[in-house]
Formats: structure tokens, C-alpha cells, sequence
């Protein structure tokens, strides 16, 4: 899907339209990424500017402690909006991780008031092994950065 920014709905392939923006914001500039697991998340910094995406250290605390270290990444990084990966089976059809995932971007946008755009993240896991990452979770969040990039250049 585009750049414009209509909502994403639940039926609709998973793109980076975003989940709720209001028309006339500007696009963003800084974003933070995330891979959301149910154990782990991992994060990643971008400019668009630079389309260049950056792993930083995966979210390990779980409940509202999750939310409180994602504050302080806001609060360092100073984001104009989120991307999100959305997980999908190999042929596209939606499991629980694609729901918990959507979830977790909508807590985002109530939460900390920026838009949450999603990204198809089929293999970013598998190509985050592959490239022999330490940090597999945020590195994958690095790849979900990157397609967002792509998809909007």
C-alpha cells in the first residue's frame, strides 16, 4: 500500500499504512522500529532521511515494564512515529502473532499518542540468523525498518 495515510484495516494485508493517522501530519522523519515477541522485543532507530536502520538492545521485561522501557527509547530517541512488524504464515494468512502483534500497535499509538505504521516481517527473523546477529530480535526489528524504508522511497 502507499504512503497515504488511510487506515489499515484488519482484513487488509499487512503494509505500512498506518494503523490510525490523522491526514494531514507531515510523514516521519524518526521512527522506532519493533519486532514484538510475547518473551522478547526488539527495537531498532532510523531516519528516513538516511535509510538507514539501527538495531539497539531488545525489550526483555515483560508487563508495563515493557511500556516504561519503550518510554525511556522515546524519550532518548525522540520518535515520530513506530513501525511494527507484523508476522503472517509463509502464505500470508494471519496466526496469533499477527493478532498480538496489532495489539501491541495499538497499545503503542493509545499509549504514547505517535503513529504506528505496519510492516509485512515474514523471514526477518531467518535473515537476522543468517546474518549471524547476536541480537536476533533487534536485528529483525532492523530488517522491518529497512522494508518500511524501501516501501516508502
Amino acid at each position: 500500500m502507499s504512503a497515504d495515510r488511510s487506515p489499515a484495516t484488519p482484513a487488509a494485508p499487512a503494509s505500512s499504512a498506518p494503523v490510525s493517522a490523522s491526514p494531514e501530519l507531515p510523514p516521519p522523519a524518526s521512527l522506532l522500529a519493533f519486532d514484538f515477541g510475547t518473551r522478547r522485543i526488539g527495537v531498532a532507530k532510523g531516519h528516513v532521511m538516511l535509510k538507514q536502520a539501527e538495531p539497539l538492545r531488545a525489550i526483555t521485561v515483560s508487563g508495563d515494564a515493557r511500556f516504561d522501557a519503550i518510554a525511556r527509547l522515546i524519550k532518548d530517541w525522540q520518535p515520530d512515529a513506530f513501525v511494527i512488524g507484523v508476522p503472517r504464515h509463509p502464505d500470508g494468512a494471519e496466526h496469533d502473532m499477527t493478532a498480538a502483534a496489532r495489539k501491541f500497535g495499538r497499545q503503542l499509538r493509545s499509549r504514547f499518542r505517535l503513529r504506528v505504521y505496519e510492516v509485512d516481517e515474514r523471514y526477518t527473523s531467518v535473515e537476522a540468523e543468517s546474518l549471524g546477529a547476536r541480537d536476533v530480535d533487534s536485528t529483525s526489528a532492523a530488517l522491518i525498518l529497512e522494508q518500511y524504508f524501501r516501501e516508502h522511497s
